[in-house]
């Protein structure tokens, strides 16, 4: 049965409310953070550009450009950025309206999805992981259509060059398990293999142009890439993807961080409603509202007046011209096994998409697994609607509902501290790069104090600053440039943390920097 106005007013809603409650958890004041700052600095004429590293893409500035080629207004980039991460949720789970046979499980997926933590925070941020998740997980939903029109096959294109150009080695790790999959009997089609090569070569190009002007080849980008990240090599950081679960927002190094069980809760019921949605799929419950197979109703057809007419359970085929129209869109209803073997597909490219973050990457963030937990909520949704048609279909259903309630209400009384938390850490962690270039401005050092505390007339800054942390965002801010490991260039000012400066810099006039949100900070200024 073609999707009804219902279930796809459902995965509306579900995505209001996802800006919704990002806009109430995280301000739309939230400064710029340290990678946001590297990517609006290609656009803003009020700062120099920051460092562009190796593993960086120009994925995030062509969603920024809009706006930040333009205006510096940290509010107005956020609202921007809010409407096209809530447009990107809309965009990724529609595919799986038709696909799932269930109607609400889109909707529910999307929610799984962007109830998370970590991915209210970065709804109106400057960072990739959203963008790549809703890439990936609306390109393997139209890859698994059983009818490739040309505007599917586009869709296909267009999410795995989203994923790509966001993040070449998520692109590649998705795209590999999709290329596979053209050899079994249910995906087998030259236009699938075309989507997909089509996608991974749109997306990487730029990516490859780039390695080739600035890096001098593929392989020497990989390289530096790789030397940036701390050495990628063989090793197991699953753990540190736990601790990381209340935050920080990044871990490098993870080592002091401990397991809390607690914030810890998504990673033990994501497995259970994946296992519960596959052994639903598989028992034929995906493509029907009750858990059970999809029948005829008994007895042949009967004719009125010269027309056919069919009892509530024929519904095999398309009756009306509309109802032909909308199978021509979308393809027919998913049967369970089909249903089953897609959403195996999706938990392979989750498993291909996440296994390099966990045994490559020598430090964690919530954000590097998004796709994984994108392409795991389909399956996990039909876990959740098993679970209601259970409680539904039991003796006591009040009991059942009311500890389906219970569960949702705990799991939504940990994601959303958890949102809004990290957002006053940050607003504090963030506002001391505010604090310390005003301390440099007071003794001459960097722009005039200014709502971006910059030079406004696109002069090279006449300030060189170098520390022991945060250098790029607090140069951003003061408006200097970063100064780096072997840079000839004598640094104006140093920035230390609770260090003390190289014996080169020990003379120079020391200034505490007052009310900051992490102690410690000095400002040694070169006389």
């Amino acid at each position: 049965m073609a999707p009804q106005p219902r279930p796809h007013h459902l995965l509306l809603g579900v995505c209001g409310a996802f800006a919704v409650l990002s806009l109430v958890l995280v301000p739309l004041t939230l400064p710029l953070g340290w990678d946001e700052t590297v990517y609006a600095s290609r656009f803003s004429p009020y700062a120099p550009a920051t460092p562009f590293s190796a593993p960086r893409t120009r994925g995030v500035p062509f969603l920024i450009a809009p706006v930040a080629a333009w205006s510096d207004s940290v509010v107005l980039l956020r609202v921007w950025l809010t409407l096209l991460a809530t447009t990107a949720l809309y965009v990724g789970f529609r595919p799986w309206l038709r696909f799932l046979g269930r109607p609400s499980a889109a909707a529910v997926a999307a929610a799984l999805y962007g109830g998370l933590w970590f991915v209210l925070f970065y709804t109106g941020a400057a960072m990739p992981n959203h963008y790549t998740a809703m890439g990936a997980v609306g390109a393997v939903g139209l890859f698994l259509r059983s009818r490739q029109s040309p505007v599917t096959c586009v869709g296909v294109v267009g999410g795995l060059a989203l994923a790509t150009l966001m993040r070449p080695n998520d692109g590649v790790a998705l795209g590999a398990p999709l290329l596979a999959a053209t050899l079994l009997p249910d995906w087998r089609s030259w236009s699938r293999v075309l989507a997909v090569l089509g996608g991974l070569a749109a997306g990487v190009l730029p990516w490859i142009v780039e390695a080739y002007v600035r890096f001098g080849g593929v392989r020497a980008r990989l390289t530096e890439a790789s030397e940036v990240q701390g050495e990628l090599r063989p090793l197991l950081t699953v753990v540190h993807h736990f601790t990381v679960m209340d935050g920080p927002l990044l871990c490098r190094p993870c080592d002091g961080d401990t397991v809390r069980p607690l914030s810890a809760e998504w990673w033990l019921v994501l497995p259970l409603l994946v296992t519960v949605g596959l052994w639903s799929a598989r028992a034929g419950g995906g493509g029907t509202r009750g858990g059970g197979r999809r029948t005829r109703a008994a007895g042949p057809d009967t004719r009125s007046g010269g027309r056919r007419t069919r009892s509530s359970g024929d519904r095999g085929t398309p009756h009306t011209a509309r109802d032909a129209r909308r199978e021509h869109q979308g393809g027919p209803p998913q049967s369970g096994t089909t249903t089953l073997h897609g959403c195996l597909l999706a938990t392979v490219a989750t498993l291909s998409v996440a296994l390099p973050y966990l045994a490559l990457v020598p430090y964690a963030a919530p954000r590097f697994l998004a796709p994984a937990h994108a392409l795991l909520a389909p399956a996990a949704a039909l876990g959740v609607l098993a679970l209601v048609d259970a409680v539904r279909a039991s003796r006591r259903p009040r009991i059942g509902f009311a500890a389906l309630g219970l569960a949702l209400a705990g799991h939504l009384a940990v994601q959303l501290p958890l949102a809004h938390g990290n957002a006053k850490i940050q607003a504090g962690a963030r506002g001391d790069w505010a604090r310390v270039a005003e301390v440099l401005h007071e003794h001459g050092v960097g722009g005039k104090p200014s709502t971006n505390a910059t030079p406004r007339n696109g002069a090279p800054p006449p300030c060189v600053l170098r520390g022991n942390t945060s250098v790029i965002p607090v140069a951003y801010v003061a408006g200097c440039f970063p100064g780096r490991a072997g840079d000839a260039r004598r640094p104006t000012a140093l920035v230390m943390r609770e260090a003390e400066p190289p014996s080169w810099a020990r003379s120079w006039p020391r200034h505490r920097v007052p009310d900051t949100y992490a102690p410690g900070w000095v400002v040694h200024v070169r006389p």
